[in-house]
């Protein structure tokens, strides 16, 4: 096996965040899903663009945060998605490059546009997500780069992505790629209307060996499983996967792995701003002690980290110096 280029290379989304503060009254006025994620058509992306307040832009996209994350901590990453040839898609590759990642997806040509997520935050940090997934929705299969995916000790995926055929298309030839070479594959259930839409996909994914690391929460174990009981989720599907990282928001998260269980409570902050993104950090986090060999308790750890400094500001993307956060958190 030759030796790896890339710590973690991922296939996700690629968004731009329009995120806005807001009151509980327009979340009830528009109609919106308070605390989860709707997909909307262009018209209601606008309809909704032009109901928000004054708002900040910031890339975004699940694995592209979670890559952002890995970087800011020093891991060497690729990110595989789809922008348009527009303004927005030039924001996304500026941004997700600036911060040392390599992307070589070509823009797409003609409409839709880049995708963008109109993420309403009320008081309580609470986020309410709107999507609508534009181009992204076109990552062409044919378009993969497999030796870069070959390239990465761990191909990571995005669940939201696997709705749409030509992405899941190509995440099922980067699964394949990633096998052939060796290396390890991660996926991230993303979200509970993902597994209703989609379980049976992905239990047969786990069925056949082809995931190593799964990233969820206790919401989308339920859901996965069938079993209400959290502890009877974890017995019925740890058994299936490598690793299972499992996040329970205020009250941590578990991971088990041959055997082995390890759990940590969610890292003390002052306050809650935001927590938008939390889970994608979280998985930074624990990829980045998983690619180093760290046990379980430490990957852990760096993911409540990295998650406590994500939800204590707007945005999905870190704003303190991640190493030196670590380095001051765990010695």
């Amino acid at each position: 096996m030759t030796e790896p280029r890339y710590d973690v290379i991922a296939i996700g989304n690629a968004i731009v965040d329009v995120m806005a503060p807001c009151t509980d009254d327009l979340i009830e006025e528009l109609d919106l899903n308070k605390g989860g994620m709707t997909l909307v058509d262009e018209d209601g992306a606008k309809r909704l663009y032009d109901a928000m307040g004054p708002a900040r832009e910031i890339s975004g996209g699940s694995a592209a945060n979670t890559l952002a994350g890995l970087s800011a901590m020093g891991a060497q990453c690729a990110f595989i998605g789809q922008v348009a040839d527009d303004q927005l898609g030039e924001v996304f590759a500026h941004d997700i490059r600036a911060v040392g990642i390599d992307f070589d997806t070509p823009a797409r040509a003609g409409q839709p546009s880049t995708a963008r997520c109109l993420i309403f935050v009320t008081p309580d940090a609470q986020r309410t997500m709107n999507t609508f997934l534009g181009a992204s929705q076109f990552l062409p299969p044919e378009t993969l780069d497999a030796e870069a995916v070959a390239a990465a000790k761990i191909l990571y995926l995005e669940g939201y992505l696997w709705d749409p055929e030509e992405p899941r298309a190509a995440m099922r030839r980067a699964i394949e790629a990633a096998r052939a070479a060796g290396r390890k594959v991660a996926f991230t259930l993303s979200e509970v209307f993902v597994i209703d839409r989609h379980g049976d996909d992905f239990r047969a994914l786990i069925e056949d060996g082809l995931i190593d690391i799964l990233f969820a929460n206790h919401t989308e174990l339920a859901a996965l499983t069938g079993e209400d009981d959290f502890e009877a989720g974890l017995a019925a599907l740890a058994p299936k996967v490598p690793t299972l990282v499992v996040t329970r928001s205020a009250d941590g998260a578990v991971a088990m792995a041959n055997g082995e269980r390890a759990e940590v409570a969610a890292e003390p902050i002052d306050e809650v701003v935001d927590t938008t993104g939390a889970g994608d950090l979280f998985a930074a986090g624990f990829l980045f002690g998983h690619v180093r060999e760290e046990s379980l308790e430490l990957s852990l750890r760096r993911g409540a980290i990295a998650a406590a400094e994500i939800i204590s500001h707007y945005g999905a993307r870190p704003e303190a110096d991640l190493k030196a956060l670590m380095a001051a958190k765990l010695g």
